[in-house]
């Protein structure tokens, strides 16, 4: 086994928990070499990974969006990059017709994709030449972990394996906090997901009275002015300026806490080994939540909204133990 391609696309969350599959792929084969196709927006997460060798991307997102000539010309130029190498084996755990466009015009005789039930789009059966098995009873992260194992011939073993490297901050966000700082990832993909503002404010206050300092970081108009909304509410709570991902990477980097909503950046503060707490109102804790004993939690049942109280008791959780050791980011996560 010399080289592999795997396809995981989009997006930031469920790109972070698919990270572990290369770890496992080269732990089974020695010196093998892992590249991954994604849409450009997630490239430079991908880079942090220390076993991703070759990192293949192409602004799909951004053509859909736009239409732009250039774009399709960036698009068009990537498929060169992508048949650059032929794979002994390529590695479809997305599942949509992208990905398995991509599968296709990859070099290789073995692509191996989701069976029919389990696919997102049913039409991206086609660029297979053989499927994993049926979708295994687990989460959604451990079921991709499963089904590469399947596909190349190994057993998948021991807790998942991030291993992300972040480039080194230019500034020290909170260089002068003497308090532990707490960020809030309020705002959502959806409205449904979305946690109520007045139980981010109790709970805000509530970590205040812990000696927390409170942050606050967003991406749109909107989400500033519900930034604003919990920080009015919060005293000391700081509505951070605006932030590349990798900006926000290395601020939860430095957080003693994270606290958020279902979304991509609270998955990446798990796979940071942050002690992180996710809220799930609308979407399945069990299939897309985060666990690690003492450090990471997930609550809320995905029919609901959990009550503040919960999160207060979820917070004691993943404070309960001594910090983990220092050790390079996701070698021992769970």
């Amino acid at each position: 086994m010399k080289r592999i391609l795997i396809v995981k696309v989009t997006s930031l969350g469920d790109i972070v928990q698919a990270l572990p599959v290369v770890a496992d792929i080269k732990r089974a084969f020695p010196g093998v070499q892992v590249d991954w196709a994604a849409d450009e927006s997630f490239a430079e997460l991908l880079r942090w990974s220390k076993g991703v060798d070759r990192v293949l991307c192409a602004p799909l997102r951004r053509f859909k969006k736009a239409r732009r000539w250039s774009d399709l010309k960036a698009i068009l130029a990537s498929i060169s990059e992508l048949r650059a190498y032929r794979y002994d084996y390529i590695i479809d755990i997305h599942g949509v017709y992208k990905s398995a466009i991509i599968a296709f015009l990859a070099r290789s005789s073995r692509r191996i994709g989701y069976q029919s039930q389990d696919l997102g789009e049913r039409g991206a059966a086609f660029a297979y030449t053989g499927r994993f098995g049926p979708r295994p009873q687990c989460n959604a992260w451990h079921g991709m972990r499963i089904s590469a194992g399947e596909a190349l011939g190994y057993e998948v073993e021991g807790p998942p394996i991030y291993d992300l490297q972040l480039p080194e901050a230019v500034t020290q966000l909170f260089a002068a906090q003497e308090a532990p700082v707490a960020a809030f990832f309020h705002a959502t993909s959806k409205d449904d997901k979305k946690w109520p503002l007045a139980h981010w404010a109790a709970v805000g206050l509530a970590l205040r009275e812990r000696g927390f300092q409170v942050v606050l970081p967003w991406g749109s108009a909107g989400e500033r002015a519900e930034a604003e909304t919990i920080a009015e509410q919060v005293p000391g709570a700081t509505v951070l300026p605006q932030m590349s991902v990798t900006e926000i990477a290395q601020m939860i980097d430095n957080c003693a806490l994270v606290v958020g909503a279902d979304t991509g950046f609270v998955h990446l503060a798990h796979a940071l080994q942050r002690r992180t707490v996710m809220i799930f109102v609308s979407t399945s804790p069990s299939h897309c939540g985060v666990e690690a004993p003492y450090r990471s939690t997930s609550i809320g049942d995905g029919r609901s909204v959990p009550p503040v109280s919960a999160v207060l008791e979820a917070i004691d959780y993943v404070q309960a133990s001594e910090p983990p050791l220092a050790v390079p980011h996701g070698s021992a996560a769970a």
